[in-house]
């Protein structure tokens, strides 16, 4: 089984659990993370965003300065601006936030329903898989120099006969090149690579 396939499976697995959405920001990074995937409604973003919450909400401070997994039900006393009661307007009535990683590489997650409040069972097997995306989005602290001339000529807009001239090598070998960048940075397209490779700053 493929990294990509590994990935979506424990994402199809939290959507299952997280029937009111959820959100994942993995690996934090000068506070952006490198990956976000959420699938909470279009309209709770969106009044998110215009209010700001993100400077206010109690899951993302207590998942930036502790490691584990907190019910929301027990972060409402540090809901000071109202979040959590926004939030159950738009159906995000009971929900889990997890933490997991070191402070310079921080993933934090919350998953949501809308019906009841999350079994233990449900919060140990969430707080599972979200260290399992964790590990397995860990980004590769380097790129061999060949995977980078070739990732760096495709970024630069070289087509894949110029940048092998360029590079002195065959089409193939330069194919080859990328293919194993795609791997090692679990990209399922080069462009998807060349974008995870800028992020990491590998290239």
């Amino acid at each position: 089984m493929t990294m990509n396939s590994k990935i979506d499976l424990e994402i199809s697995q939290l959507r299952r659990m997280a029937t009111a959405g959820f959100f994942l920001g993995l690996h934090v990074r000068f506070t952006s993370p490198l990956i976000t995937m959420q699938s909470y409604r279009e309209d709770w973003i969106e009044y998110y965003t215009e209010k700001g919450y993100v400077i206010y909400d109690p899951t993302i401070r207590w998942a930036l300065s502790e490691t584990g997994h907190r019910r929301w039900s027990d972060l409402a006393e540090q809901d000071t601006r109202g979040v959590f009661a926004a939030a159950a307007q738009f159906d995000l009535r009971y929900g889990v936030t997890c933490s997991w990683g070191a402070r310079e590489s921080r993933s934090l997650g919350s998953f949501a329903r809308s019906d009841r409040e999350f079994t233990d069972r449900e919060v140990e097997l969430i707080f599972s898989l979200f260290q399992r995306l964790h590990e397995l989005t860990q980004p590769p602290h380097e790129l061999t120099q060949p995977q980078i001339e070739a990732l760096r000529c495709i970024a630069s807009g070289d087509r894949h006969a110029a940048a092998a001239m360029k590079l002195g090598i065959s089409e193939s070998a330069l194919k080859a090149r990328i293919a194993s960048a795609r791997q090692r940075l679990g990209a399922r397209t080069t462009a998807e690579a060349i974008q995870r490779a800028k992020e990491y700053r590998l290239i």
